[in-house]
């Protein structure tokens, strides 16, 4: 077994796969799919960071993000990010597929432009789940889990679980 296992390391190709996943922080094959998409066929080109290529994401100069959550980006699909007022996102949080964040309405008297208001704050270490939706004004403390499905559409501090429609408080998490 021990031998066999050094055999792959000293393998090239998956002592090279080893490296670049270590290094990418996701697989070879999920970075170059991506990176196909975004900067040669330009979808989502403008933006900095890899995301998956059957996401969206909108305002680009208004998305902050924490240490590794761009990793949520580039492997969740699906995900529409929409970020007029913008979008500021914790150091290590992750957010599975389906995730919309939606940080501006339309103008009701020009459908064309979006209202102003403050960006969505979402804290540290939270996790968003598969198709939960985050709303304008929104700020999630550290540590909050918004279950699957979830739509939030008011603040909460940290450390509190979030389920239902709209989002509400189904625990508080020890600390």
């Amino acid at each position: 077994m021990k031998r066999n296992f050094v055999n792959h390391l000293l393998h090239p190709t998956i002592a090279a796969r080893i490296i670049l996943r270590k290094w990418l922080g996701i697989s070879i094959s999920t970075w170059t799919i991506n990176f196909i998409f975004q900067r040669i066929l330009r979808q989502n080109g403008d933006i900095a960071f890899q995301v998956h290529f059957t996401s969206k994401v909108l305002g680009t100069g208004q998305i902050k993000l924490g240490r590794n959550v761009w990793k949520s980006f580039a492997l969740s699909g699906g995900c529409y990010v929409q970020s007029g007022n913008g979008v500021i996102i914790g150091d290590d949080t992750i957010f599975g597929p389906g995730v919309k964040i939606i940080s501006a309405n339309h103008d009701s008297n020009n459908h064309m432009t979006w209202k102003i208001g403050p960006p969505i704050k979402i804290g540290s270490r939270c996790w968003i789940g598969a198709n939960a939706v985050i709303l304008p004004g929104v700020q999630l403390g550290d540590d909050c889990i918004v279950g699957a499905g979830a739509v939030v559409t008011k603040n909460f501090t940290h450390h509190t679980i979030l389920v239902g429609i709209p989002a509400g408080p189904l625990d508080r998490r020890p600390r």
